[in-house]
């Protein structure tokens, strides 16, 4: 299986090394054609702006927005959280807008402010999780269909709905397969 990861800005290399290790092949999406060929894509952290004017810029904001609609599983972490929300707070900058959520930016502080956590999300094992938050979001708001996976200090640091998955943190960081591998068994090969 092939999985598509957002290559314009970002950690986007991490979760490459990730995939690969949960015996998938990662294909870096500059170009919209690089989307033919996945199952599912992944939009790293990064600056979510920049990545949205980035995308329009390569011509893949569309494509990307089609796809999602049409049933394209879309992992997103931190920016790529951002850019999957339909709204976002106080902000209209371009965003993709599949996932039935409203977040906040950089609500954990700047980027001095960045950290470590251990989150509790069962869906992965019993194990915590170590996340790590720079400059991170959170989800403010969901709606029904949206199910809500993990918490820090009360606020939604991780969520699902249906093929789509977004992460406040940045997994691809921490060499831990286990959000991936949600990813790939839940979101992917449920779809």
């Amino acid at each position: 299986m092939k999985v598509g990861v957002l290559a314009l800005q970002g950690a986007f290399r991490e979760h490459e090394k990730l995939l690969a290790a949960c015996g998938v092949e990662p294909v870096q999406i500059r170009k919209p054609q690089h989307l033919d060929q996945i199952s599912a894509l992944v939009i790293p952290g990064g600056e979510s702006t920049t990545i949205g004017k980035l995308m329009n810029e390569f011509k893949l904001f569309e494509p990307v927005v089609k796809l999602g609609r049409e049933g394209l599983p879309v992992f997103g972490t931190c920016a790529g959280l951002i850019l999957l929300a339909r709204d976002i707070a106080g902000s209209e900058q371009p965003r993709i807008g599949l996932m039935d959520i409203c977040v906040e930016r950089n609500a954990f502080g700047r980027q001095v402010d960045s950290f470590e956590a251990s989150l509790d999300i069962p869906v992965i094992g019993r194990q915590p999780f170590r996340a790590v938050f720079i400059r991170a979001p959170y989800i403010l708001e969901t709606s029904s269909g949206v199910e809500v996976l993990a918490r820090f200090q009360e606020k939604i640091v991780f969520a699902r709905q249906g093929r789509l998955l977004a992460a406040a943190f940045h997994p691809e960081l921490t060499g831990d397969l286990r959000v991936h591998q949600y990813f790939l068994e839940k979101c992917i090969q449920a779809s």
